[in-house]
């Protein structure tokens, strides 16, 4: 079994095709989701896509590149609308400096409200990090300070400095497609040395698909090519990196129940 550690599954552009994406990613193996929240004012919709389905759960936050958008929101409201119980995560939230959608001061305050949620909760945070990853780790190194988090850094595309620093606070790393494209030797640098009790798959659906569907809208039966060619960088087979990622999984995204 392979789980898909985070998807965005958009209720309206699948048009009724989400049992077909449903379907699809159970003949691939993959037997279990997390649809992601990139905005705390549209957690409806992703709620409404994780109820009906047991083996699929959402999250709720601020994606950075809507974060002053959102500074309404506060970690209170974060904590609330948590505790339904499809929904096993906080974020995602973080830093983007790459296309800096939103003032750096929101972002850090957007996800400084996710981590103080994560730390009432206990339930994971679901970190975009790109182009940001000295101010990222000194961010999470501080707040680990004040009280220990769980955390994830999903679709990994920093250096070896911020995943290390990541997992010296128990921080987990997710791997995307983008393992699988021709220039991201740096990544799988990185996919090599995570321990084996701290990486996760995932799609970052409808984006990086792997190859071979590079080009082509994500979806979570794609995360079998993404997660054989993690394997083949750890030097595992595709059975052993199934049981691991679900293990890590389950372990992370405890209020799932597996």
């Amino acid at each position: 079994m392979l789980i898909d550690s985070h998807c965005h599954l958009d209720f309206e552009a699948l048009s009724g095709d989400l049992n077909g994406v449903l379907a699809r990613a159970k003949a691939a193996g993959v037997d279990g989701m997390v649809t992601i929240s990139t905005r705390v004012e549209e957690f409806a919709k992703v709620r409404a896509i994780a109820e009906p389905h047991e083996q699929v759960w959402c999250s709720v936050g601020t994606h950075p590149h809507h974060a002053d958008e959102e500074l309404h929101i506060q970690t209170t409201d974060l904590v609330r609308l948590s505790a339904h119980p499809k929904c096993v995560a906080i974020g995602e939230a973080g830093l983007d400096y790459f296309y800096d959608n939103a003032p750096r001061e929101a972002q850090a305050t957007g996800l400084r409200r996710h981590i103080a949620a994560a730390r009432e909760t206990g339930l994971p945070l679901v970190i975009h990090s790109r182009a940001a990853d000295d101010d990222m780790a000194a961010i999470l190194e501080e707040e680990s300070g004040a009280g220990t988090f769980p955390f994830l850094l999903h679709c990994f595309t920093a250096g070896p400095d911020l995943a290390r620093r990541a997992l010296a606070l128990g921080g987990y790393v997710s791997f995307s497609g983008i393992i699988t494209f021709k220039n991201a030797e740096e990544i799988r640098e990185v996919a090599a040395f995570v321990p084996a009790d701290r990486y996760l798959v995932e799609t970052d659906a409808p984006y990086l698909a792997p190859i071979p569907h590079r080009g082509q809208s994500n979806e979570p039966s794609f995360v079998r090519h993404t997660a054989e060619k993690l394997a083949e960088v750890r030097g595992i087979s595709l059975e052993v990196l199934g049981a691991e990622t679900t293990r890590n999984f389950a372990r992370l995204f405890s209020k799932t129940g597996l």
